[in-house]
């Protein structure tokens, strides 16, 4: 599967495959001080860097180990992003990670993707463990792994791109929360 054949919606949001015609918003959301902060994204975010981004993310899912989707409402206008994607070592897990824009923050747009990315983890995906890497200073993503049924494992943090994350794991079976 790749990942133009992912859509996924639920709780009123459509999470949907990014195209070329998503650049113009791209830059808008992901040219940000706080998304270069807390993710690897390259900051300038311009057009080159989201076509670049884009160009990678296809390559990327048609290897089946990635899904990057952007977060929408009506299937249209991109608010943010939400990726799985299978970890290293473990071919149980998916991570989850995602990023929103800064006009639309605060609307609880993330949580809400990651659970829905959560559920088709473990449906879709079949994974056994769905999980975040956080940095610890990241006081919005931490709210988020609480609020979707993540919970801080107790274990060193890992680096990655010189940037130590904890680990959040998810606890509550998704056929619990429905």
């Amino acid at each position: 599967m790749t990942v133009s054949d992912v859509r996924l919606t639920g709780e009123g949001l459509v999470l949907r495959g990014w195209t070329y015609d998503d650049v113009p918003a791209m830059t808008g959301l992901f040219d940000d001080p706080q998304v270069a902060r807390f993710t690897p994204l390259v900051s300038p975010f311009d057009a080159k860097a989201a076509r670049d981004y884009l160009d990678r993310a296809r390559e990327a899912g048609a290897t089946g180990r990635r899904i990057q989707l952007a977060i929408t409402t009506d299937g249209a206008e991109p608010l943010g992003e939400v990726l799985m994607f299978a970890t290293d070592g473990d071919p149980y897990a998916v991570e989850i990670g995602y990023a929103v824009g800064p006009r639309h923050r605060r609307q609880g747009l993330a949580a809400r993707a990651v659970r829905l990315a959560t559920a088709h983890a473990y449906g879709a995906l079949g994974a056994r463990r769905v999980l975040l890497r956080i940095e610890a200073a990241n006081a919005p993503s931490r709210a988020v792994a609480r609020a979707t049924g993540f919970a801080l494992e107790d274990t060193a943090p890992i680096e990655r791109g010189g940037v130590a994350l904890d680990t959040w794991r998810h606890t509550e079976p998704v056929a619990a929360r429905r």
